[in-house]
């Protein structure tokens, strides 16, 4: 991935999405802490350069790695960040599912309705982490689709111990990967004004 970016920084490669599952693993951020990684000898750990703190990785899980160059796209990260959002917003709407933006929390809400209490359940169905050097993007997205969410209890999510995760199965959505692949794709067009052609989601 840094060697794909390295060579669109320079010109020399077009601009990439990946979409691919990872095998069971915890991926660590910049801004990962110690005590949120409550469970060290439940699977691997690796540490990234990506923003954000720590997450799940593996199988039932696709992972989006976006390549763009935003100097093509007015230089402005907090565009970029808003428009991964909503490509992951559209691509869930295509199932059926609400997928929402929280202030103050990074990713894809989904509102489960109200607790005891007057509260309301809200679990994040997809992760956004990303780097950008030079204006040009590299790391990103991860959507579950239907992955173990028990692997989740041995971290504490993106830092948020507050709110649970979800999946498309876990809501009731019976989807293939294939087909969340395929509309990840058709809705990343849509978003992002570029039709780029993926990997295959298959390791």
């Amino acid at each position: 991935m840094e060697a794909r970016v390295a060579a669109i920084r320079a010109g020399a490669a077009p601009e990439m999405l990946w979409l691919l599952e990872h095998p069971p693993l915890y991926t660590a951020g910049s801004a990962a802490r110690p005590e949120d990684l409550l469970e060290p000898d439940r699977l691997p750990v690796y540490r990234t350069g990506r923003g954000g703190q720590y997450t799940y990785h593996g199988p039932g899980q696709i992972v989006g790695y976006v390549m763009l160059d935003l100097t093509a796209r007015g230089s402005d990260v907090r565009r970029f960040v808003r428009d991964m959002e909503g490509w992951l917003i559209a691509a869930l709407a295509r199932f059926g599912v609400r997928g929402e933006r929280r202030d103050g929390r990074v990713g894809i809400w989904v509102d489960r309705g109200a607790l005891p209490g007057g509260a309301r359940r809200e679990d994040k169905i997809a992760a956004i982490g990303v780097r950008v050097r030079r204006w040009v993007t590299y790391h990103g997205v991860a959507l579950n689709v239907a992955p173990d969410l028990g692997q989740y209890a041995g971290i504490v999510p993106c830092g948020i111990a507050d709110h649970g995760v979800t999946s498309l199965r876990d809501l009731g959505v019976s989807a293939t990967r294939d087909a969340v692949a395929d509309a990840m794709q058709a809705c990343f067009s849509e978003n992002f004004g570029r039709d780029l052609l993926p990997e295959s989601p298959e390791r």
